[in-house]
């Protein structure tokens, strides 16, 4: 499914890629990342989010949105350069707060577990929460008590540190009951190679302009596809379930 947007509303203030917040013509409100949100961002987002969804994390809906060339030429003020026109990710919008560290005990320990070793299989640093403060990259919704999942533009990271994810990420707490359980790594081993069975069609969904750096398409991407798969298949090795 491709949303076409047919309104820019205005621009986050939040988040490193500060996404523009679009409507599409089925009506939903979409949080969108562009051109300058970097082409290696968009692939992340797009990888990853398919891997959580058949892994079972409590996404938010997301999708391939189109964002029509009219609409970036009319901005003279040029403030829509970073959207740019094409292909783009989008993100549903959800009636939802951020995370806070107070919510973190309504949050049923199966599904803190399933994002914590989810972050560590694709190398996602970027949902830091202790009581000193961050920004966990997480919503939750206080009258469904619901745990909802976003922000994967910095997954597959080349300077992922171990030591800090786990003594920093949100659900860290649960490390002790995760990764010294046997039946539990049978069971994730399980779901990961049930997400990973999709990766030819995520792959190839891919919007060709999100593989190259320039409009021209002539200065490719640094993202390695085949690396990305290799790092994804370490779960099948013992060193994936020892920690530092």
């Amino acid at each position: 499914m491709t949303a076409h947007i047919v309104e820019v509303l205005r621009r986050s203030e939040q988040g490193i890629t500060r996404p523009f917040i679009c409507r599409g013509e089925d009506g939903e409100i979409y949080f969108v990342k562009g051109r300058g949100a970097g082409r290696r961002s968009q692939i992340c987002e797009w990888i990853a989010g398919k891997l959580a969804l058949t892994f079972g994390l409590p996404m938010a809906p997301f999708c391939l949105v189109d964002v029509p060339d009219e609409l970036v030429e009319a901005d003279g003020a040029r403030t829509l350069w970073d959207l740019g026109a094409g292909p783009a990710f989008g993100s549903q919008w959800q009636e939802a707060m951020d995370l806070t560290v107070s919510a973190i005990r309504e949050i049923p320990k199966e599904i803190q577990q399933d994002v914590l070793v989810f972050d560590w299989w694709i190398h996602n640093g970027d949902r830091l929460l202790t009581d000193r403060g961050g920004n966990p990259n997480l919503l939750w919704n206080p009258a469904s008590r619901e745990l909802i999942v976003i922000d994967h533009n910095q997954a597959f990271d080349l300077d992922f540190d171990p030591e800090n994810f786990l003594d920093r990420h949100v659900f860290a707490a649960q490390r002790h009951y995760l990764f010294g359980d046997r039946l539990k790594r049978h069971d994730y081993n399980a779901r990961f190679a049930a997400a990973l069975a999709d990766w030819p069609k995520i792959c190839a969904a891919i919007p060709e302009a999100w593989l190259f750096v320039d409009p021209e398409m002539t200065v490719s991407v640094d993202f390695d596809l085949d690396m990305a798969y290799l790092l994804l298949k370490r779960h099948e090795h013992d060193d994936f379930w020892t920690t530092p």
